[in-house]
């Protein structure tokens, strides 16, 4: 399980350093293996190769009816690995994809990660702050 955010910079490259924290999982699960795809929040999603197949299978078998969400979900899936020293390549054009520059906060979200632009990150967590909390959360004790 991936939990926690962690504030990081691409280099100029568009390289990622994956926190030292995830590293061992992302070896021992998936053997350094990811596959990166675009979220329809705007951010990207990140999965260790095999969650990434279980996620794949279950959009493959979406009915024609939702055809563009699949081209958005797998057409935009480029497959990468960490490199030595644990950093992943964005491609320019999920970078693009996700208004994604140079500051991010990548998040944890249990089977995978969310890579967000920070700026806009720090905008919907304030906006999200700031109203109701969804209807789920009402018999939810803290």
């Amino acid at each position: 399980m991936f939990q926690g955010a962690s504030s990081l910079s691409l280099d100029a490259k568009g390289r990622l350093s994956m926190p030292t924290r995830h590293r061992d999982v992302l070896g021992a699960t998936a053997a350094n293996q990811l596959t990166i795809t675009r979220h329809p929040h705007g951010c990207l999603m990140l999965f260790p190769r095999p969650e990434w197949e279980k996620f794949r299978e279950r959009i493959a078998q979406l009915p024609m009816a939702a055809q563009w969400w699949k081209r958005i979900f797998l057409g935009n899936a480029m497959d990468v690995e960490l490199d030595g020293t644990g950093r992943v390549l964005v491609s320019p054009e999920l970078r693009a994809a996700a208004g994604i520059e140079k500051d991010t906060m990548l998040l944890g979200m249990g089977n995978h990660f969310e890579l967000w632009d920070k700026a806009t990150y720090e905008a919907k967590e304030a906006e999200a702050m700031r109203g109701e909390m969804p209807e789920a959360f009402q018999d939810f004790s803290f």
